[in-house]
């Protein structure tokens, strides 16, 4: 029993609407989508599930570089971009090219970010977002950089940002959320917990309940929330954005999700610290895309005559993404260094002039 002066933990309970069999459990909490939402939601995690598995064979060929898997994490990634409106602003880590992707990014640009391309992040106008942040947590910085601009100018925008378990145990990822209560940002912080942060399970990762029990300290909203359930993650999204749209500050939610494949194609091997029977669990009755195709089924919504074409969409999609990727002029040192000027410095044009000998 604790003692009356201490802080008390609670346990949570995370947010679903969806059961494994694609029934309604949780009728109070579903997002209101309308039908065309709903297929078009299914509609992009069957789209992002082919994209990936050929973006993991295009790694195998050597065609693109350093790529991380997302299959099993489409709900949560699908369902939160989905949320948003096209102005809010997404800073991702480096697996979060679904978002970005969704949010308007062109393909082949993901694809030309993962060949090391300089033009990979020569973001297009208009398009909210950054590119993937290597650096494990220093997105969540530049989240909450966007936010305060978003809050001074007294705009109703959000930004939104993503890492992983890890991630959560990184000192900016607790500079980012004190920063936001501190200032009362409007900025969602999405923890994509998959079991693994790289080979460290969980358990070993931190002594908290939860990663939403953080958000406690910061004094911001925590959540948690079904990450394999994409209508669930809708909803946490949606609610958490117009809490700051209406300036009651900022969000962290914990999606409970999990990674089918290798944390990334560059040498990975999950069957040195993730069991056969717990990834045939997963995958077997807690697939994001399954759930969700039960529940549009049931509705009339989605049959495998769509989804076969929805397939072959998105192979073409990839087909079409990396042969423009492909065929982009091969980066210099001199076009490196003048994509990073409007009028490039006197030291750096003498630089230019060395590599141009």
């Amino acid at each position: 029993m604790s003692k009356p002066y201490e802080v008390a933990v609670t346990e949570v309970q995370p947010l679903s609407v969806l059961a494994p069999d694609g029934t309604v459990v949780n009728e109070q909490e579903m997002p209101k989508l309308s039908d065309e939402q709903l297929k078009e939601l299914m509609r992009r995690m069957v789209f992002t599930r082919t994209w990936d598995q050929r973006a993991v064979n295009l790694t195998r060929q050597g065609r693109l570089g350093f790529y991380a898997p997302v299959s099993g994490q489409e709900a949560t990634m699908i369902g939160s971009e989905f949320a948003l409106n096209s102005d809010d602003f997404v800073c991702p880590g480096y697996r979060d090219m679904p978002q970005i992707v969704w949010h308007g990014l062109p393909m082949y640009q993901a694809f030309l970010y993962s060949r090391g391309h300089q033009h990979g992040g020569q973001i297009p106008e208009n398009v909210h977002v950054l590119m993937p942040q290597i650096i494990i947590g220093a997105q969540i910085l530049h989240a909450m950089g966007v936010a305060m601009a978003f809050k001074k100018r007294g705009e109703k925008r959000v930004s939104i940002t993503y890492t992983g378990d890890g991630g959560s145990s990184e000192g900016d990822f607790y500079e980012g959320m004190n920063f936001a209560g501190a200032f009362k940002l409007p900025a969602i912080f999405v923890v994509q917990n998959n079991g693994y942060a790289i080979t460290t399970p969980f358990s070993k990762q931190t002594a908290a309940a939860s990663v939403a029990h953080k958000a406690v300290a910061a004094g911001i909203v925590g959540v948690q929330v079904d990450g394999m359930d994409v209508l669930a993650v809708v909803k946490a999204v949606q609610d958490a954005a117009e809490r700051g749209r209406n300036g009651e500050g900022a969000t962290l939610i914990e999606a409970i999700t999990y990674r089918f494949l290798p944390h990334s194609m560059s040498g990975d091997d999950p069957s040195k610290y993730r069991t056969k029977e717990e990834s045939t669990e997963w995958e077997q009755t807690k697939d994001p895309l399954n759930r969700f195709r039960l529940y549009v089924t049931a509705k009339g919504l989605w049959s495998e005559d769509e989804e076969a074409k929805v397939v072959e969409e998105a192979k073409q999609a990839v087909a079409d993404a990396i042969k423009k990727a492909e065929a982009v002029e091969k980066m210099t040192i001199p076009g490196l260094i003048d994509s990073m000027f409007e009028v490039t410095p006197s030291h750096l044009e003498e630089q230019k002039a060395d590599y141009s000998k």
